[in-house]
């Protein structure tokens, strides 16, 4: 494998303005619904409060503290995500009093911290002989990973230096704690998260200490002798009553370079090769490199969602075995999604390339955004493909960390979108916008208009001050057959490398490329080892999954067969939801009404067709309760 380098820099949050359309629309209500909720939540449930410099505990907080299982020790992640969105929020969008807000308690959080740079507000007050005692359990690093982001973050949006200073302090405490040197703890956290952050705080600061920090940190995992061994033994604990039974759960079974298959919990697993990939590019580090690629192969082969969905298992919150995707006990946790889209986006940096682009696109459109209501206020934790109607969003969680990682990951659909390099500007999702990227030290502008993803036809429209000559990469969907491309009205070839058009020229300001992407509705089938969708087939219609729900059906949903040969529609019905493209088509029902104190018989049921209505999958449950399916039985009569 060549030496990889970091060729294309996500844009910057302010270069990118969203306009109306679909991702206007979902970050209007971000803004208006979703971060205000998750504040109020956060307020309610004492988490703000914390911060304060003389808070206390409520004796209900020190019982379930005490017992070792309290999210009280998580609390300060769930606040620096919200610090986190409403930055990102303020940074493309001003808001007087969400910006007054935000400075309030960032004034609170950075006077929280002890003088020798320490912080975390369940270590200083409830336990602070606990401070560094258990890694492996207790989300110490993983927090303050998440106030180094907010703290890059707000950084970013106001200019103000005294967060991210402060976070500079941590940092640096961290780094003196931990390290092979004499009297350093070889140790790293349990949650993989403080990594990426680290690489965060590198580039906005550019002390080549945290990047060292995060480097130390992803190779010191599953080193021998093993750390969590080592501190479980300090704390008086035999190592092998570990709750979780391996140290896959916290990918610390193997050291990373070691490591080829996805395993453990999902979420800490996608932070964790996040960080790698962010670290292989920056390194040139082509063995690590490949190690994410491979881990890549094997999750999106082997044990990722049609939806984009990843983790099993509600046991470990994570990943199981090849092939396991159950459909009712999916676990597929909202925050796993928002981390494979992180992942992706980091594997993108390494040039254009379709295998990360379309599962950034997918999990991105489904499995991130179907953890958030149409209205903004309430939340999936899991996302199953299957329910009996008993699954429903909630307005809050006992572990909260899903809502405020929608709000920040929402806000920042704009650096998702685009990236550039000197000589290339890379565009991986379409959304109606326009972007600002230096290229060669001058200024160019691209807008997209697009109803995307209800419809595929998309209007690029380039403007420089001076002609430029530079690509523009173009990602054409792994879903998309007959894609078509003009240029300035005149057809164009479609030159592919690695899944993106590459238009190579000497631009003028006001040249104009018109994409059209067809968006049939396609039926999906899974690997015949995927025994919970044997039969079953799932519809897709661009970047969307859809799903079906019992109260646009007259019979139970499992009665229903789609004929491999029924013909399906698509049409935008503006009464849905506030309008949406939905598929509708005939299907077949099976009868129960001729089998009276029957349970077997040797002849099949007889079959009736019926309507069939599909919506999209992110949108489910966002009216009347009921049964859904994405995955449908296919069959005749």
């Amino acid at each position: 494998m060549s030496v990889p380098t970091r060729r294309l820099v996500p844009a910057d949050l302010r270069a990118v303005v969203i306009e109306d359309g679909f991702w206007g629309t979902r970050q209007q209500i971000n803004r208006e619904h979703t971060i205000p909720h998750v504040y109020s939540q956060l307020e309610a449930s004492g988490r703000l409060a914390a911060f304060a410099r003389d808070w206390q505990p409520t004796a209900a907080e020190r019982e379930r503290a005490a017992w070792g299982g309290s999210t009280v020790m998580f609390w300060d992640s769930d606040v620096a995500k919200w610090v986190e969105a409403a930055a990102i929020s303020l940074t493309c969008h001003p808001d007087a009093a969400l910006a007054a807000r935000l400075a309030a308690l960032v004034e609170q959080i950075v006077a929280r911290q002890e003088p020798d740079g320490y912080l975390n507000t369940y270590f200083t007050t409830i336990d602070p002989a606990g401070r560094w005692a258990n890694l492996r359990d207790w989300h110490e690093l993983y927090c303050i990973g998440h106030l180094i982001e907010a703290a890059v973050a707000h950084h970013q949006a106001t200019g103000d230096t005294a967060f991210l200073g402060a976070m500079q302090r941590a940092a640096t405490l961290i780094a003196e704690v931990f390290g092979t040197g004499p009297g350093q703890r070889r140790g790293y956290c349990g949650h993989p998260e403080i990594e990426l952050a680290l690489i965060r705080l590198w580039q906005a600061s550019g002390d080549a200490r945290h990047l060292a920090l995060s480097r130390y940190f992803v190779d010191e995992r599953g080193r021998q002798p093993h750390y969590y061994d080592e501190e479980a033994r300090r704390r008086g604990e035999a190592p092998e009553r570990f709750w979780a039974r391996s140290y896959e759960y916290n990918q610390s079974h193997l050291p990373v370079r070691q490591q080829h298959t996805v395993a453990g919990h999902a979420v800490r697993a996608a932070y964790l090769y996040s960080a790698m990939a962010d670290l292989a590019l920056i390194d040139g580090d082509a063995a690590l490199f490949e190690g994410c690629d491979t881990l890549w192969r094997h999750l999106t082969t082997t044990r990722m969602y049609v939806m984009g969905g990843i983790g099993t298992s509600r046991h470990n919150e994570g990943f199981t075995s090849d092939y396991d995707l159950p459909n009712e006990s999916a676990y597929a946790e909202t925050c796993a999604a928002i981390a494979l889209v992180l992942w992706a986006q980091r594997m993108l940096a390494a040039g254009p390339d379709r295998r990360y682009g379309d599962v950034l696109e997918l999990a991105l459109h489904n499995a991130v955004l179907s953890g958030v209501a149409l209205d903004g206020t309430s939340y999936f934790y899991d996302n199953p493909l299957a329910s009996d109607g008993d699954h429903h969003r909630q307005p809050w969680f006992a572990c909260p960390c899903c809502p405020p990682n929608l709000a920040r990951i929402i806000a920042a659909v704009g650096s998702l979108a685009y990236a550039g390099s000197d000589d290339t500007l890379a565009v991986h999702l379409y959304l109606a916008s326009h972007a600002t990227l230096l290229l060669q030290g001058q200024a160019v502008r691209l807008r997209q208009q697009t109803s995307y993803p209800w419809d595929g036809a998309i209007t690029l429209t380039v403007g420089v001050d001076t002609p430029l000559a530079f690509t523009l990469a173009l990602r054409i969907p792994g879903w998309c057959e007959g894609a078509s491309l003009r240029l300035n009205g005149m057809e164009q070839p479609l030159e592919l490398h690695n899944g993106y058009a590459h238009i190579h020229r000497t631009w003028h300001d006001a040249d104009q490329l018109q994409l059209a992407l067809p968006m049939p509705v396609t039926r999906l089938y899974a690997h015949p080892a995927v025994r919970a969708a044997a039969g079953r087939v799932a519809l897709r219609r661009g970047p969307l999954i859809y799903c079906v729900e019992q109260l646009d059906h007259q019979v139970p949903l499992d009665a229903l067969r789609l004929p491999a040969d029924a013909a399906l529609d698509a049409n935008l019905d503006t009464t849905m939801l506030g309008g949406m493209v939905v598929i509708t088509g005939t299907a077949l029902a099976c009868r129960s009404d001729d089998w009276p104190d029957t349970l077997y018989r040797p002849t099949p049921p007889r079959v009736a067709a019926t309507p069939l209505r599909a919506i999209p999958y992110f949108a489910w449950d966002n009216r009347q309760s009921g049964a859904m399916r994405v995955w449908i039985s296919e069959g005749g009569p």
